[in-house]
């Protein structure tokens, strides 16, 4: 029982980090209607500009260097969105979906490049903790405070601002909204700029619990997307139980098989719910083709 009171704890931690970057997944689907394969290389460049602030370059407080990180890689969020793939609103569904996984390729080269492909760590101390039978250390909790905060900041701005109505609307017909006066434009680049912000924390948090490498970003991909459909595309708050389901299901899946498969968890999973129920647990067929944000 202790063991398996650890892995649920190790399961909550990893499903908040992989909560993070699915909201991202699950807003973009809200508006667009495509998978943005690319966002979890945006994590991990934002990942890596912590690194870079803390430990390469400025040897900035960690605090610091994570806000900074996510205002940038909110800001490559939207970068990407006008140069890659507004000009393909109007195309093929493949079109964009193609052009995301070219835009992960390339960020993913020119971290490479930049950074090397060598395993990074963050330089930072921190304790643990004996709660019971559980182990925790100090950047354990602070994953789990951060997961916290920024998931209830995303609820009070998607249901008590001005822009999160704005953002409902527009997951709910954008040419309805377009009509009513709100900025399509505006509202597309806000969600790539959130998404991304919240994809940098999210890649950050997984470096700062395990390490950072390049090819981390396939990962966060795998894990968020399985998430997103998990609970129901276009469903944010369904993409954060989804993720913690993941989380907690991979990280019990290591009492029964070795550690070395405990990834494979997540592909598991996505093929089971594409196979038996597509549109996912909370989700429902009209919502699935419809992608209404909820």
């Amino acid at each position: 029982m202790d063991i398996l009171a650890q892995l649920l704890v190790n399961g909550i931690i990893a499903g908040g980090t992989y909560a993070l970057a699915a909201i991202g997944y699950s807003m973009v689907y809200s508006i667009l209607k495509f998978i943005n394969f690319a966002h979890g290389s945006v994590a991990m460049v934002g990942a890596y500009i912590v690194f870079g602030l803390t430990v390469t370059v400025l040897h900035l407080p960690i605090g610091l260097a994570f806000l900074i990180s996510m205002i940038v890689t909110g800001l490559l969020g939207v970068l990407i969105e006008k140069a890659a793939y507004k000009p393909l609103r109007n195309a093929p569904k493949l079109a964009p979906l193609t052009t995301a996984i070219a835009v992960s390729f390339v960020l993913d080269a020119v971290v490479m490049m930049v950074a090397g492909t060598d395993i990074k760590t963050y330089d930072v101390k921190y304790q643990t903790y004996a709660i019971g039978p559980i182990y925790i250390t100090s950047v354990q909790i602070l994953i789990i405070a951060a997961s916290l905060f920024f998931m209830l900041a995303l609820y009070f701005l998607l249901t008590r601002t001005k822009m999160g109505k704005a953002i409902r609307a527009v997951a709910d017909d954008l040419s309805m909204a377009e009509v009513a006066g709100i900025n399509a434009d505006l509202v597309i680049s806000s969600v790539f700029f959130i998404g991304s912000a919240l994809a940098a924390a999210s890649g950050t948090l997984i470096g700062l619990d395990t390490n950072l490498q390049p090819t981390m970003g396939f990962n966060i991909t795998v894990k968020a997307f399985a998430a997103v459909v998990l609970g129901g595309l276009g469903n944010v708050y369904g993409a954060i139980a989804g993720a913690f389901v993941i989380g907690i299901v991979e990280n019990l899946g290591v009492w029964y098989i070795p550690p070395v498969w405990k990834d494979s968890i997540a592909y598991g999973i996505l093929i089971l719910v594409l196979l038996f129920r597509p549109a996912g647990i909370f989700g429902s067929k009209e919502q699935a083709s419809s992608g209404v944000l909820q």
